[in-house]
């Protein structure tokens, strides 16, 4: 057995530890102040460069608002998912996650918003799903469609589907698991042949999709939904990756009765 070196905790690491801990365990709440520099780095014994390199990781993170030399002390931010939207970003980036494992995430998450939103969805987001179909058919009525404009207007309607939950947990997993996904395969779209037989393919499954959802008809939703994602997104997914998606399809069911 033969282990490698590793790299002791930097002090920084420790005080970002601690500071952290206080502000999700509730010690400290939004809007409190932390102590000044001099107080944080007498309490924690550590430098003024600690305590900055610390305060730095704390806002990019953003937990608090750090303004240098300010008397009052870094301010706690409230909860926000502009946090959770990088670190997600991270990991999905990080090499670890590939295609069929983000478009399996994707085919549960937006199968499970289809079926939230058929029930929670109000009148206004309604018209915007209509307006976001409205405005992907007036493009594929020109003589040249335009797929980054057809594309923007797919985007408007997954993120009006996504806000009808009411849970913005969900609003920013389907962002970077969608946006991760058409960046992996950008190159394969753009130059796709088909890609005309494509958007008006994705047209139709949208849809049936929104006719889903403003019948009420949730499980209706969340079935059309995994089948288009799996319809319009399986084929860059190598062959003995698929598995993974198929048991999300309801084969026998994907149409109404």
């Amino acid at each position: 057995m033969k282990f490698e070196p590793v790299s002791p905790i930097r002090a920084y690491e420790r005080v970002v530890e601690q500071i952290e801990h206080a502000v999700l365990s509730g010690e400290l709440s939004p809007g409190q102040r932390l102590p000044s520099e001099r107080d944080l780095m007498s309490q924690f014994g550590v430098s003024r460069s600690t305590v900055r390199e610390a305060l730095r990781v704390l806002q990019s993170s953003e937990l608090v608002r750090s303004r240098p030399g300010d008397p009052r002390g870094p301010e706690v931010l409230p909860a926000s998912p502009g946090g959770l939207h990088k670190s997600m970003r991270r990991l999905t980036r990080a090499g670890e996650l590939g295609l069929a494992e983000l478009l399996q995430f994707r085919m549960l998450l937006e199968g499970s918003a289809y079926l939230l939103a058929a029930q929670l969805r109000t009148a206004q987001q309604l018209t915007e799903m209509s307006d976001a179909l409205h405005e992907m058919s007036v493009v594929l009525d020109e003589d040249a469609p335009d797929y980054r404009q057809f594309s923007q207007a797919d985007i408007a309607f997954h993120d009006s589907v996504a806000r009808s939950t009411a849970n913005p947990l969900i609003v920013v997993c389907s962002e970077v698991v969608r946006d991760v996904v058409l960046e992996l395969i950008t190159d394969k779209l753009a130059n796709a042949a088909d890609r005309l037989a494509l958007m008006h393919r994705s047209l139709a499954h949208h849809t049936e999709v929104f006719e889903a959802i403003s019948a009420g008809e949730g499980e209706l939703a969340c079935r059309l939904g995994r089948r288009a994602l799996y319809d319009y997104y399986a084929e860059y997914v190598p062959t003995e990756q698929r598995s993974l998606l198929t048991p999300l399809l309801d084969n026998d069911r994907t149409q109404p009765n």
